[in-house]
């Protein structure tokens, strides 16, 4: 069929990613669609024909329209195309080169993949795997014929031909494993008409052109870098620079070699970007940016600011999860508003707020968002696991807590399953996070919890000193107490010199204590601090007491801190009443929650005030505690 006629054939219909392609070239002809370091770009009508031949020898070689093809390239221009033209025939699985052999045998197998895609001889863990099972393995060439870059697939699996018909819409495109509830990934189904649905609300978000090119710095086995980069990118006619992956030490050299007009990505390489900006304001003044897209997690303000400052660009912040197919809100372009600290406006999904029977709340009260449009999977998740409300309500729970304001625009507090609840207190760490990044010595912060035998969780902080820093814990959380309520505050603070991360660059909040070998609070020693002073004075020695007997630990030393031995607010009634009625002074709020014992006790004695106790009138030190318990509680 004529490209021009089977385009306007198109027309009314919910289109593929066929058609997302070659309504481009009709339009962009030979205009760049890939760039790439070390050759010249594959314009739309190249990349177009690649994909219909990658669909024609993988259907050539037997593979069927439902069949899963795993894709196990490194990031790039050959990963591109090969996402393009496997999703064109078959179900395409992206999955992350890194892998190990055990990694690559459980997705294979939960996929029950029918072959294989991998680098022409590269060598791969997935090889020796495909084998054994008996996997059909695919080799990517990249070749140059007449000086232009093609992209093929060498698919001699030996399977009876299969005709080359196109995909409909509905058909499943896409396959993503994503972390569930329990321990075995869920497998995430996205059809073509999820992906373009998706790909087009990003295009009309960010007002994309074919005259923008997007640095793209996220893998492309996630779905921010499929549809958030590539996919909207090429259904604006743009181009896309495709780079080997994040790398914070090149990404001012590639602003210099490709001139893009943005890029998109997750916070911690904003955080990292910024970090080394200092260094590369040359290649900045030289290379101006449209605007930067921010998505997959919440982006502190600070560094929102401090990016926006640098770039002279403003920082779009945005909220999407692979089954949405990427992007469930945004915030505008200027001159429209944007709000630091929200992810923006429904964008592609409808979203609302429920409580945990599923009823819809009004604005400014926080729940579980839940989100349903064109871009989200109707497809239930393997594992067992459900995350939509019961059978007649299309609603898709997304398992993160927000709220929507009175403007429309969408607040995240946390993943449900990431909210800490200590002893009943629920402390969401991304409100935490924010907090301690305002402090101008810190660079990274991420809050976490750590299993802990009173209160059954509790709250630490992993943080990365900017360069040339030396605050300590105990600067920071005094810091934090100023800004959170006393429960909120972290109980330790532990200096890193960098932060794990996953595969697809994001923070992974469960687990982290775990990974970097923390397993309780008695792990997370607070480096710097003083070495074991007993009080002397008769104050000191009053309140270590109390403390030893309301804590129920052997000893109290002049420099410890009441919340660093395990002190909360209600523990904190207790010994106010207690202290007040053995010394007869009030005790400073503040002093109590974030000074030493030391320092405690010369509040004390520099107070020296009667406080009433029961029995003499005025007020009782059990009701005087609770005061000062509701004002700890509200920060105050």
């Amino acid at each position: 069929m004529d490209l021009q006629v089977s385009v306007a054939a198109m027309v009314g219909v919910i289109p593929t990613i066929e058609h997302l392609l070659a309504a481009q070239v009709v339009q962009r002809l030979d205009a760049p669609a890939l760039a790439f370091s070390g050759g010249p770009p594959v314009g739309y009508r190249l990349l177009h024909q690649q994909m219909r031949d990658m669909a024609g020898s993988l259907h050539g070689a037997g593979i069927a329209r439902a069949d899963r093809v795993a894709v196990v390239l490194p990031n790039g221009p050959g990963m591109a195309a090969a996402f393009l033209g496997v999703s064109s025939a078959a179900a395409c699985a992206p999955l992350n080169p890194g892998y190990t052999a055990s990694e690559f045998d459980f997705y294979l197998a939960d996929l029950d993949a029918r072959a294989v895609v991998v680098p022409a001889k590269a060598e791969s863990p997935v090889r020796d795997v495909a084998r054994a099972r008996g996997i059909a393995i695919i080799e990517l060439h990249d070749t140059l014929d007449s000086g232009q870059r093609v992209f093929a697939l060498d698919a001699t699996s030996g399977g009876s031909a299969r005709p080359a018909d196109s995909p409909e819409a509905s058909a499943v495109a896409l396959v993503l494993h994503t972390s569930g509830t329990t321990s075995r990934p869920k497998m995430i189904r996205l059809t073509h008409a999820n992906l373009c649905a998706s790909a087009a609300s990003v295009r009309s978000t960010l007002g994309l052109r074919p005259d923008d090119r997007c640095l793209n710095v996220m893998p492309l086995f996630h779905i921010h870098g499929l549809v958030g980069a590539l996919l909207a990118s090429l259904s604006a006619g743009a181009s896309v620079a495709c780079t080997p992956g994040f790398s914070a030490a090149h990404f001012f050299a590639w602003l210099e070699e490709f001139h893009p007009t943005w890029y998109t990505a997750v916070p911690t390489m904003h955080q990292e970007i910024l970090a080394r900006a200092a260094a590369h304001q040359r290649a900045i003044s030289r290379c101006p940016l449209r605007f930067i897209r921010s998505s997959s997690a919440a982006l502190s303000p600070n560094v929102m600011s401090g990016i926006e400052r640098t770039f002279g660009a403003p920082v779009i912040e945005a909220f999407g999860m692979t089954e949405a197919s990427h992007q469930i809100a945004s915030n505008p372009l200027p001159p429209a508003r944007r709000k630091p600290g929200s992810v923006g406006l429904p964008a592609g999904c409808e979203v609302a707020i429920l409580d945990e029977h599923g009823t819809a709340l009004p604005r400014g009260s926080h729940g579980e968002i839940a989100i349903r449009g064109p871009g989200v999977t109707n497809i239930p998740p393997t594992s067992g696991e459900s995350s939509t409300l019961p059978a007649g309500d299309d609603w898709f729970r997304t398992g993160d807590v927000g709220y929507l304001d009175e403007d429309g625009y969408l607040f995240i507090a946390g993943r449900l399953k990431e909210i800490i609840n200590r002893g009943g207190e629920k402390i969401a760490p991304a409100e935490v996070d924010h907090v301690l990044l305002e402090h101008p010595a810190v660079g990274q912060a991420v809050t976490c919890s750590v299993p802990d035998s009173r209160f059954g969780e509790d709250v630490i902080a992993v943080v990365v000193r900017r360069p040339g820093s030396s605050l300590t814990e105990r600067e920071l959380r005094e810091f934090a107490s100023t800004r959170l309520a006393g429960f909120k505050v972290p109980r330790r603070v532990v200096f890193v010199e960098q932060i794990p991360k996953g595969p697809t660059g994001k923070v992974q909040r469960i687990g982290l204590a775990e990974k970097l070998g923390i397993v309780s609070l008695a792990f997370a020693q607070p480096g710097g601090e003083a070495t074991f002073v007993a009080p002397r004075t008769p104050a000191e020695l009053a309140i270590a007491e109390v403390w030893r007997e309301v804590l129920e630990i052997d000893r109290v030393g002049l420099y410890d801190n009441f919340f660093e031995l395990g002190g909360d607010s209600l523990a904190a009634e207790e010994v106010i009443a207690q202290v007040e009625a053995r010394l007869s002074v009030a005790i400073n709020i503040r002093a109590l929650g974030f000074g030493t014992l030391q320092q405690v006790a010369a509040e004390c004695e520099e107070r020296s005030s009667p406080v009433s106790v029961r029995g003499q009138g005025g007020l009782a030190p059990l009701r005087w505690a609770k005061m000062v318990l509701q004002r700890l509680r509200s920060g105050k």
